[in-house]
């Protein structure tokens, strides 16, 4: 049996923690640290939408993502610098977003725009997956302050969410891998999903050889069980105000 680098059991995430109202600015604000992958997540309202949703009554939400020069062993080049977004970031920032308005009534939230950004100042593997995780914290303070400011009347959010990282490592399957783990792993999965057990995306690719479908299905129920997990972590986290 592998042994994990941090003593985990093969099924066991990280340590979760979530510390909201971190960043005084912002409508929506959380510093989530699983193991050592530490991200900022804001969440931002803009009083317009983009132009194809202009005069259409429904509301926007949309992400960007970036990790800092430091946040990785080899620095980062910062995207203003090299003139544009590489590839990984572009494909996270739609993955962030459209995950966040699969749970939101766009209708309900008027013709705004809400802007999360998710920032990593740490990189320890599954980055994507928990900044759905922490932006998700984010984005329901944001939508309960402007319901307290009666910008909006009532919840939009329909469900909560949260994301998850497995892998297929030396023959074993991990949950929450760290970097040295994924960077050994024949398969690497994420995994989005609702409270309601319904899946939002699964993004899942053999680094070396094919695996089975049988393998397939072990891990969707390791990265259920996962998820389910930290959806129980953050209704925790917010039960004073559900």
């Amino acid at each position: 049996m592998i042994k994990r680098i941090d003593g985990r059991k093969k099924d066991e995430i990280r340590k979760i923690k979530i510390t909201r109202n971190y960043i005084s600015h912002s409508d929506g604000s959380v510093f989530i640290e699983m193991g050592k992958t530490r991200i900022i997540c804001t969440a931002t309202v803009e009083d317009k939408v983009p132009r194809f949703l202009a005069g259409k009554g429904s509301g926007w939400i949309t992400a960007e993502y970036d990790m800092i020069p430091g946040s990785a062993p080899q620095r980062i080049i910062r995207a203003q610098t090299t003139g544009r977004i590489n590839g990984r970031t572009h494909e996270i920032q739609r993955l962030i977003g459209r995950s966040l308005r699969s749970v939101v009534d766009l209708n309900k939230i008027g013709e705004r725009t809400i802007w999360i950004d998710c920032d990593v100042i740490e990189a320890d593997g599954g980055t994507r997956t928990a900044s759905i995780t922490g932006s998700f914290v984010a984005l329901f303070d944001c939508m309960h302050s402007l319901i307290e400011r009666k910008i909006v009347g009532v919840m939009p959010i329909e469900n909560f969410l949260a994301a998850i990282s497995v892998g297929i490592v030396n023959g074993e399957i991990l949950v929450d891998l760290c970097f040295e783990e994924d960077s050994k792993a024949q398969v690497d999965m994420n995994v989005v999903m609702n409270s309601k057990g319904e899946l939002i995306e699964v993004q899942s690719t053999a680094e070396t050889t094919p695996f089975s479908r049988e393998n397939f299905d072990k891990m969707m129920e390791k990265a259920t069980d996962g998820i389910k997990e930290i959806i129980e972590t953050q209704k925790n986290i917010l039960s004073q105000d559900i």
